[in-house]
């Protein structure tokens, strides 16, 4: 029997709930050990940028999981900095507090040259992160490899492609803003990689 790709599992795993049948292992891992992953929850997910923030909250409480809702919290060059990270943890917020949302994941802070643009990722982080704090929720960190991994089997993945997955994960008539479906990732990376 032919091997199936991570990405085929994944999906498999995402649409119907369960992973396929496969032979099983000549040995398994006492219970003791192995720790379950994934989380059944209301998961608001985070793609933090000062100028363009991506929101999703997904239900993994279902099979298959749904997409509540999601935004790109955009913000007008002539806003400050400081007047965008307002905007950014009422958003939050609000999305929090609409959903009811008991768990959180949001980007890693990533590796750039750009000192202003690095300064201003973290910034929105915090953002979010205050926010997220204060609302008592649990929050995971993802980084960007590990979220790609999760979502198209491909830790190297595009940004389009999973926009794609993410519409087909959800079943959605189209692909969702890049911001909103990097938010959606993070969610569902969270969903099925999270450390019960």
């Amino acid at each position: 029997m032919a091997r199936k790709s991570a990405r085929a599992l994944w999906t498999a795993k995402i649409v119907n709930g369960s992973l396929p049948a496969t032979k099983a292992k000549k040995k398994s891992a006492p219970a003791a050990v192995s720790a379950r992953r994934g989380s059944a929850a209301i998961i608001i997910g985070i793609d933090p940028s000062l100028r363009g923030t991506g929101l999703a909250v997904i239900d993994t409480r279902v099979t298959p999981p749904r997409l509540l809702a999601s935004q790109t919290i955009k913000a007008a060059a002539k806003l400050e900095p400081y007047e965008c990270l307002g905007l950014i943890a009422e958003h939050v917020e609000k999305m929090v507090l609409e959903f009811g949302a008991t768990e959180a994941a949001i980007e890693e802070t990533i590796y750039v040259q750009n000192f202003r643009t690095a300064q201003a990722m973290g910034a929105s982080r915090g953002a979010a992160l205050s926010v997220l704090a204060r609302l008592n929720l649990t929050v995971s960190e993802y980084a960007p490899k590990r979220i790609k991994l999760a979502v198209t089997g491909h830790g190297s993945a595009s940004k389009e492609q999973v926009g794609r997955m993410i519409k087909a994960v959800f079943g959605l008539a189209k692909e969702l803003p890049l911001d909103e479906s990097d938010a959606a990732g993070v969610a569902l990376c969270h969903a099925y990689t999270a450390r019960a």
